[in-house]
């Protein structure tokens, strides 16, 4: 079941001419990948929950595998305004595709970059980029979520390796990935990172079935039962929460530009129908609620686009704060949320079917705004940021 993808990019206040020549190229070259090679797909593998595999080769070729890893690692060596505008493109096609080059880029390769040995990034980091070999993250568990700190996966040191007990949930690519980045606690309760490859004895990746949501992206468990990881396999260069917290403010940043594609494919779904759509002798588009329902869909669309360009240039700068990050990825998936359901409204009986992707994204939205820190531990991040006062705990 396919239809021509007719979509066109929303840009109410001309926020194209604040993007480069290089950023529109980009752009266009992810846009025209995603009309060819996953809208006409899509419906059909999230009707039957896989995982389209045969994407991660394209994905490696457009660059969406960590877009600003330098080149000498096999990254493309671009800016953030660039990897965001990759990001929305291809969420605009599907958020669970977005997620699998999410984690590739920012919870995979990442770590490794910033916090590994030049052993580690070189013997990983140019597979990875390629899609050759794919890779997964492994923070949250069955009994701590938003609270990763208590977590309990840890491992002990067994003379010329360690040795890696605990499990971890709800994790993106962990059926198929060749290797995980996994936080665990050490002998003295510390958090560091372990490079887990695929094979290890006792190391297994059960899948997670029947899930409404992300159905066309493969999420799974990570178990690890005595398993023996080399001691070379250590990220080297980081302790603590902040290590998986860093990884998690580059994959937020991500969302934020990606959300934002999925609320302007919705959009742009629900404005083209409404002018086709004749009801009482007229196009739906003539009627005063169904304006309204558009209206205040492009304000929320410009506004997150204005938030995301600025919070672009300031990761440009290296000046984004986790904070402004959190803000930015909080608002675009409540947006994207509120404009997936309008729409479907405007699209009356026809939004709920696979003819039209907005259903689609309004399951797939549900996982994004849990992911990467959920709504409410968004705003008590901006909370706390404002008033000083933590209300976690």
């Amino acid at each position: 079941m396919s239809r021509k993808d007719l979509y066109e990019s929303p840009d109410y206040y001309l926020a194209d001419e604040l993007l480069t020549e290089e950023h529109k190229l980009i752009r266009s070259t992810v846009r025209d990948w995603v009309k060819k090679e996953v809208s006409p797909i899509i419906e059909d593998y999230a009707q039957k929950a896989e995982f389209p595999k045969h994407l991660i080769k394209g994905l490696g070729e457009i660059g969406a595998f960590g877009p600003t890893i330098p080149v000498e690692y096999g990254g493309a060596g671009l800016d953030y305004m660039s990897y965001g505008i990759i990001m929305q493109e291809i969420e605009r096609g599907d958020s669970g595709i977005r997620s699998t080059a999410s984690v590739q880029g920012s919870l995979v390769m990442y770590p490794i970059y910033a916090y590994g040995s030049e052993e580690q990034k070189h013997k990983y980091l140019p597979k990875l980029a390629t899609g050759e070999l794919m890779g997964c993250f492994g923070l949250t568990e069955p009994d701590h979520g938003s609270d990763p700190g208590g977590m309990t996966t840890n491992f002990k040191d067994a003379g010329d390796h360690y040795i890696l007990n605990g499990a971890k949930m709800w994790i993106s690519n962990s059926p198929f990935a060749d290797i995980a980045i996994v936080w665990a606690k050490d002998e003295s309760g510390k958090i560091r990172g372990l490079i887990v490859e695929r094979g290890m004895e006792g190391f297994t990746t059960p899948e997670t079935h029947n899930k409404w949501s992300l159905r066309a992206s493969a999420t799974g468990e990570l178990v690890f039962d005595n398993v023996k990881v080399p001691k070379e396999n250590l990220l080297p260069n980081i302790s603590g929460l902040k290590g998986p917290l860093g990884c998690l403010n580059q994959a937020r940043y991500g969302i934020a530009w990606g959300a934002l594609g999925a609320a302007m494919d919705c959009y742009d779904t629900a404005l083209r129908y409404s002018k086709e759509r004749r009801q009482f002798g007229k196009p739906i588009a003539a009627f005063q609620l169904q304006q309204k329902k558009l209206a205040e869909m492009i304000t929320e669309i410009t506004k997150g686009q204005l938030l995301v360009w600025r919070l672009g240039t300031l990761k440009n700068e290296n000046r984004a704060t986790p904070a402004q990050i959190s803000m930015s990825k909080r608002n675009s998936v409540e947006t994207a949320i509120n404009i997936a359901r309008e729409a479907r409204q405007m699209l009356g009986g026809m939004g709920i079917t696979g003819e039209y992707p907005i259903m689609r994204h309004m399951m797939n939205l549900e996982s994004v705004v849990t992911y990467e820190g959920t709504h409410d531990i968004h705003l008590l991040i901006t909370g706390l940021d404002i008033t000083g006062e933590e209300a976690f705990k």
